[in-house]
C-alpha cells in the first residue's frame, strides 16, 4: 500500500495519534504524517503511506492555508483557546474595520515571529513545551516566515464588545505559527489576544475537499476501495519542478546514478526536482554541489 492519504484531522488528536490510528485501520506500519498540527486544530493533514513516506519532508516544506478566529480581550499561556488566561483587558472602544485591515496588511509579506513556548521548536536540544511545562523561560529564536495572503472574513464595519472575535484566512510558508499571528494582531491593536479557532484548509495542494474522515477511511478499507482515499505519491510532489526522462535514463535513475546535467534543465542549484518516467516519479534529484554539469539523486523512490 503506497500513496498519500489526505485526512481530515479531528479536534483533540495529535498528528501522532492520527498516525497510530491509521496504522491499525490500514494494517500497515509504514505510515507517517507531514508536520505537526496542534490537537485543537482541525483540517487537512496529508498522511504518507508505504513508499510515499520518503517524500513526507517535501509535503511538509510546501505552503499551507488556514481559516481561523482571533479573539481580542485576553491572552493565554498557549496562545490558543486551550491555555490558561494570562492577561485580560475589557475592550471599551469601537474598533473600526479599517484599523483591522491596516493590521492585516502590515502582517502580509515576510515577517518575523517568535515561536510560542508551547511548541515543538527545539532550543539546546530540548523542545520549548518541555521548558514551558517545567516553568522555565528560555530565549526563543526569531524566525522569518512569509504570509502570502491575509484576508479578513468578517464583513462588519465596526467591532464592539468586552471581547471581540473575527475570522480570517491566511496562506503562509512552512514554520508560521498562526496562534502567534493572532497574538501579533492583538498587539498591533493594543489588546491581549489569542487564537480561538483554527482549521487548516490546504496543505501542499491538498484541500478539505480531497480529505476523508477516519470513519470514511475505515468504511472504504473494509470494502476494499482503497483507491478512493489513497492518492498517487506523485500528487505530493506537485510543488516541485518535473523533468521527463526516457527508458534508458530511467534505468540509471532507479539505480541512483549521478548523471550529466541536461541542457534544458531549468532549476537553481540546491533546488530539488522530480525525475518523471511515464507519469511515475522515480526519484528526486538536484544539481551536484561539487561536480560541474552533473546531477545527483537526493532520494530514489522506485528501484529495480
Amino acid at each position: 500500500m503506497d500513496g498519500i492519504l489526505p485526512l481530515v484531522k479531528p479536534k483533540g488528536m495529535t498528528s501522532h495519534d492520527c498516525v497510530f490510528k491509521l496504522r491499525k485501520i490500514l494494517k500497515t506500519k509504514k505510515v507517517g504524517h507531514t508536520g505537526t498540527l496542534d490537537p485543537d486544530v482541525t483540517g487537512v493533514l496529508p498522511i504518507c503511506i508505504g513508499r510515499a513516506t520518503k517524500i513526507a519532508e517535501y509535503i511538509t516544506e510546501a505552503g499551507k492555508a488556514y481559516e481561523g478566529e482571533v479573539t481580542l480581550g485576553f491572552s493565554t499561556t498557549t496562545e490558543d483557546a486551550s491555555g490558561e488566561k494570562v492577561a485580560e483587558v475589557s475592550i471599551q472602544e469601537t474598533i473600526r474595520r479599517e484599523k483591522i485591515l491596516q493590521v492585516v496588511d502590515s502582517l502580509t509579506g515576510e515577517i518575523q515571529q517568535i515561536p510560542p513556548m508551547y511548541s515543538a521548536v527545539k532550543v539546546n536540544g530540548k523542545k520549548l513545551y518541555e521548558y514551558a511545562r517545567a516553568g522555565i523561560e528560555v530565549v526563543r529564536p526569531v524566525r522569518n516566515v512569509t504570509i502570502y495572503e491575509f484576508q479578513l472574513l468578517d464583513e462588519r464595519t465596526e467591532f464592539t464588545g468586552e471581547t471581540i472575535s473575527f475570522r480570517f484566512r491566511v496562506a503562509c510558508s512552512k514554520g508560521t505559527y498562526i496562534r502567534t499571528l493572532a497574538v501579533m494582531i492583538g498587539e498591533k491593536l493594543g489588546y491581549p489576544a489569542h487564537m480561538s479557532d483554527l482549521v487548516r484548509i490546504q496543505a501542499a495542494g491538498f484541500t478539505l475537499e480531497d480529505c476523508k474522515t477516519f470513519e470514511q477511511i475505515e468504511s472504504l478499507m473494509k470494502e476494499g476501495r482503497t483507491s478512493e482515499f489513497l492518492l498517487p505519491l506523485e500528487q505530493g510532489l506537485n510543488n516541485l519542478p518535473k523533468y521527463e526522462i526516457n527508458d534508458t535514463v530511467a534505468g540509471k535513475v532507479k539505480n541512483g546514478a549521478v548523471l550529466e546535467q541536461p541542457a534544458d534543465l531549468s532549476v537553481e542549484k540546491g533546488e530539488p526536482f522530480v525525475m518523471i518516467h511515464k507519469g511515475k516519479a522515480l526519484a528526486i534529484y538536484q544539481i551536484h554541489p561539487a561536480k560541474e554539469n552533473k546531477i545527483k539523486p537526493v532520494k530514489v523512490l522506485f528501484q529495480d
